[in-house]
């Protein structure tokens, strides 16, 4: 993607994330920072505001005409921009799409949001466990007979929300190079968690997976499918959904088919579940995974953050990296003819406010007269 201008209005949380998505893959990415930190979001130091990684930072008080017209014409020389406000807000500031788009007719203006662009929630707050709610993707999760149980913020905002919204400007850019035409991708959180459950929903109508939750195929319901406490008090999760690795599994765990009948009823897999979790209980979790080492039973250790860095799998691919001293994961996916670099570090907002206007062909000048005006800033602003 080496080429590619975008520019990031800064926001928090999925926005973010599909920046730095594409800031990975090797595009030329700026975030527009504000003045003032706006006090949105979880805070945290800017160094340890990950998701900021691998991009320069400008900052520019939007309430400034001057701040508006320079931004103009740096959006004049992108080939995409990035935000995340509510409907309206961009407008407000003199930036909706239709006078960006008037300035550079080949942009492609991306607008993530929780709820949309329109719809009657469209002008509400929320965050990720709201949208897997309205979509039925919460009621799915959990144990049976317990409340859905949040999969932190994964599913809404990064895959639903981010990679969406990369997905989108990806195929909107492939549009602008072969016609010249940009257009606006409105990219909704609600939307694309819905999308993430179009499979499931086959199922459901198939008859396959519409039982209370943790009682079907994928959700915990299969002793096959289910997550085990070892007697270390950590866990293995075993996947064995097709009947030759079932079979693997239960050779692997000293058990038959009379001892944890998978295939039999509800009954039967109730039995098979206590004796497949009797019989994990008796060793620990490593013990498990050294047992179990190249066979085909479709298990895995429960890890945690560090203990997933320290994994040998892990460790092989260089699926975390170290970078600026913080161990995270690294960029995804591989590519063979144009392996990514490794990304530098966040900085802080505004630090390279100076070096953005002049490589985006911004005058010293006018450079001088934005600073003097309070329209950006020379310089990072206050950190946290």
């Amino acid at each position: 993607m080496k080429g590619l201008r975008i520019v990031e209005m800064e926001g928090i949380g999925p926005p973010p994330f599909a920046a730095m998505l594409l800031s990975d893959m090797g595009a030329e990415v700026i975030r527009i920072a504000r003045i003032a930190d706006s006090g949105l979001g979880i805070d945290r130091p800017d160094e340890l505001d990950l998701p900021a990684r691998g991009r320069q930072s400008l900052a520019m008080d939007l309430k400034n005409p001057q701040a508006v017209e320079c931004l103009l014409d740096l959006i004049a020389s992108a080939d995409g921009l990035i935000e995340g406000f509510r409907p309206g807000v961009m407008e407000r500031l003199g930036l909706g799409p239709d006078i960006c788009l008037g300035r550079n007719p080949r942009l492609i203006y991306g607008r993530l949001t929780g709820w949309g662009q329109d719809g009657p929630m469209a002008p509400r707050a929320g965050h990720d466990v709201n949208y897997l709610a309205i979509t039925g993707l919460l009621d799915m999760i959990g144990r049976e007979r317990e409340p859905p149980t949040i999969p932190a913020n994964f599913l809404a905002d990064y895959a639903g929300g981010s990679l969406m919204m990369v997905i989108g400007m990806l195929a909107a850019l492939l549009h602008a190079k072969s016609t010249g035409q940009g257009q606006i991708i409105d990219s909704a959180m609600v939307d694309g968690a819905a999308l993430l459950a179009t499979a499931m929903a086959g199922f459901r109508a198939a008859g396959m997976h519409d039982g209370p939750r943790g009682t079907n195929l994928l959700d915990g319901g299969l002793p096959q499918y289910s997550v085990y406490e070892c007697a270390d008090g950590k866990y293995l999760s075993v996947g064995a959904l097709e009947r030759k690795f079932q079979l693997i599994l239960l050779e692997g765990l000293g058990l038959c088919d009379e001892d944890a009948p998978l295939q039999g009823s509800k009954e039967d897999r109730q039995r098979a579940r206590r004796a497949i979790g009797q019989r994990i209980r008796q060793r620990s979790r490593d013990e498990w995974i050294t047992h179990f080492e190249g066979k085909d039973a479709c298990v895995a250790p429960v890890l945690t953050f560090e203990e997933a860095t320290r994994h040998s799998h892990n460790q092989a691919r260089g699926t975390f990296v170290d970078i600026g001293g913080v161990t995270q994961p690294a960029p995804a996916p591989r590519f063979s003819a144009t392996p990514l670099a490794m990304p530098v570090p966040p900085e802080r907002p505004g630090a390279s406010g100076r070096a953005v206007l002049e490589a985006w062909g911004i005058d010293a000048d006018r450079i001088k007269a934005l600073v003097e005006a309070g329209a950006v800033l020379d310089g990072e602003r206050p950190g946290k």
